[in-house]
């Protein structure tokens, strides 16, 4: 039935017409943008996953400058041990030098002294951002100070479970009696810290403060010139050198940990790195859009509109068609 108030044919066309100008909005909207999903309208689920997993990997990125951060912080104070250790080995080599006949001790002792400054120069100036692993100043006020632990940390990694609980785990060096090694004040606990009295029994002195020239006093705080002996001199000697040998042990032992932590924080840095481009890909997986497959819609969504464009046009002209009949 022809009519000239309802043409079902132009009102099909149009619906067509609308039809394919939505498929079109969207699939442009996905090759300006690059997603398939943009917004939560496009699919909630997957927009929410990727939303997590973008805030997920932007503290990632924040882990990976911590790690940084954290690099620099050991690898300062592990140049310093190691200077440190040399320093140490030197003194030692002082010590070996007073045995022999005639040799003097007050000399050998100003080099000693310039050895000493050295060391606990490197024990100062061995900071990095404000840190100073070596020399940490924990003086409570107390006489004796109270012992303490201090744990030195580096940011890590940041973790979610399945439940979607999130934390951040760290990279843990305690100071302790364990780790420190001399002291200058009593009141501090570095790696580079320890009381006096605590590397060899007795003894009233630590590495930046033994003295060779007053081998009697330390003769006589251990018990070896009672009764007085040719010899007092070479035991006392041989007190400072193993309490110094002692030292140099703990001081290889504290840097072979610091070498630890820097092999495991350079793995870390890897696996961070590698994690944060999984989980882009991951993302990406999920809401980017295939930029091939929409771009190929696109020119046949552009194709089909104008056919539709065509189609709606000819079922237009039936109006026209029918004026004509009445005009022969």
């Amino acid at each position: 039935m022809a009519s000239i108030l309802t043409n079902a044919a132009a009102m099909a066309a149009l619906q067509t017409l609308r039809s394919i100008d939505r498929n079109m909005e969207t699939t442009q909207a996905r090759v300006s943008s690059g997603l398939r999903v943009e917004t939560a309208a496009d699919n909630a689920a997957y927009w929410s996953i990727a939303t997590t997993m973008r805030s997920d990997n932007r503290a990632l990125s924040t882990v990976q400058d911590a790690l940084g951060l954290g690099a620099a912080k050991v690898d300062t104070a592990y140049a310093a041990m190691d200077k440190a250790i040399e320093v140490v080995q030197e003194i030692k080599a002082k010590l070996v030098a007073a045995y022999g006949v005639g040799a003097d001790r007050s000399k050998i002792q100003e080099e000693i002294n310039q050895l000493q400054d050295q060391l606990k120069s490197i024990s100062e100036s061995a900071s990095f951002s404000g840190e100073n692993w070596l020399q940490e100043d924990i003086s409570d006020g107390a006489v004796p100070p109270t012992p303490v632990t201090v744990t030195k940390q580096v940011v890590a990694s940041f973790i979610r479970n399945a439940s979607g609980t999130v934390g951040v785990t760290t990279v843990d060096y305690p100071l302790n009696e364990d780790t420190v090694l001399f002291d200058t004040s009593g009141g501090n606990l570095g790696i580079l810290d320890k009381l006096a009295t605590s590397g060899a029994t007795s003894l009233g002195f630590s590495v930046v403060t033994l003295d060779i020239t007053d081998l009697d006093t330390v003769a006589a705080q251990l018990d070896i010139a009672d009764p007085p002996g040719p010899h007092d001199d070479v035991d006392a000697l041989d007190a400072m050198t193993q309490f110094v040998d002692g030292q140099l042990e703990a001081m290889t032992s504290a840097a072979s940990s610091l070498g630890s932590i820097q092999s495991r924080i350079d793995m870390q840095e890897d696996f961070v790195a590698t994690l944060i481009d999984t989980i882009d890909t991951g993302v990406g997986r999920l809401v980017d859009a295939d930029m091939n497959e929409e771009s190929t819609r696109l020119q046949a969504l552009q194709t089909q509109q104008q056919l539709a464009i065509q189609s709606l046009s000819i079922a237009n002209t039936n109006s026209q068609n029918i004026l004509q009949l009445f005009q022969q």
